[in-house]
């Protein structure tokens, strides 16, 4: 009897959990500009929704809306009109907030501030207590890499150093839910290497993660679903390589293998595997999106 109820008890929690980690419903944006002052809509009624533990990218050229779309997703801004929820919480609430990790492509601290004030201040700023942020912007600052620059200004640090600082703040608190814009912009050799790293842990974690990024091959890396934005709306959405096999003949693939000797490259997978190699995932050859948006766009017309 006791099983039963406990198995009814399980049941029940499992079926009022939130089916989406982030879900974003008819978001619309508009912003006035100009010697006029008129408005431009920048986002038109975006549909877009992450599961649990779900890695998606976001991908557009300049001006589809992409900056606009996260950081209303990351509950920067408000919508003009539309919902974000954050595991089923409205985006607006703490509770959600305390949820949602973003790291921005600029750095949003001002240039007198010290690195780990800055920290300390976004610990404040979560209502962590005292000890407990300050335990943690120790560890972060260790974690990448700026222990040794956490008293320098961040004036004084370059562009490098700022984004892995960001990082470190976005990851803080411990949200399940991480947005970044053109996390490899301005990386160095250092910043890819406690990124990969991060990302890997937090993926481990179960984090839900939002990328947006121009580079394809960042999001093919590690993307379940990519999400195509143009003109402020959502023109695809699928598995990268199903997006690219849109492109017809001029799709092209690059297989990446680990411990193959040279006879089992020019081999397929089943020939790699069964010599012994580890496949690791095959990603477009492609040097950037421009032909898979004009392919878009051209289905659209």
């Amino acid at each position: 009897m006791a099983s039963g109820c406990g198995q009814r008890h399980t049941l029940a929690s499992m079926s009022a959990a939130p089916e989406f980690a982030l879900e974003a419903r008819s978001v619309v944006q508009a912003f006035r500009s100009g010697f006029w002052l008129r408005e431009r809509t920048v986002l038109h009624g975006v549909d877009l929704a992450l599961r649990p533990g779900e890695f998606v990218g976001l991908a557009g050229p300049n001006g589809s809306g992409k900056s606009s779309l996260l950081r209303i997703l990351a509950a920067v801004d408000q919508p003009r009109s539309g919902s974000v929820r954050v595991h089923g919480h409205d985006s607006s609430t703490r509770t959600a907030r305390q949820q949602l990790g973003f790291v921005p492509e600029d750095c949003p601290f001002p240039p007198e501030l010290a690195g780990r004030d800055a920290l300390e201040l976004c610990g404040a700023l979560h209502r962590l207590p005292r000890h407990e942020r300050r335990t943690r912007a120790e560890h972060w600052l260790e974690r990448v890499g700026l222990r040794d620059a956490s008293q320098r200004k961040l004036g004084a640090y370059s562009r490098g150093m700022r984004r892995r600082l960001g990082l470190a703040a976005a990851l803080l608190h411990e949200p399940s839910v991480l947005l970044f814009d053109e996390p490899t912009a301005g990386l160095d050799a250092q910043g890819f290497e406690v990124f990969e790293s991060v990302l890997g842990e937090a993926r481990a974690r179960g984090t839900t993660f939002l990328v947006c990024s121009h580079v394809l091959t960042d999001l093919q890396r590690n993307c379940d679903r990519l999400a195509v934005l143009l003109e402020g709306r959502i023109a695809a959405l699928g598995p990268p390589l199903e997006l690219i096999a849109r492109l017809g003949p001029r799709a092209r693939v690059a297989a990446t293998l680990e411990g193959a000797d040279p006879a089992t490259l020019r081999a397929l997978e089943a020939t790699a595997t069964a010599g012994g190699a580890r496949w690791l995932g095959v990603e477009s050859a492609q040097a950037n999106l421009s032909e898979l948006y004009a392919s878009l766009r051209k289905g659209r017309a």
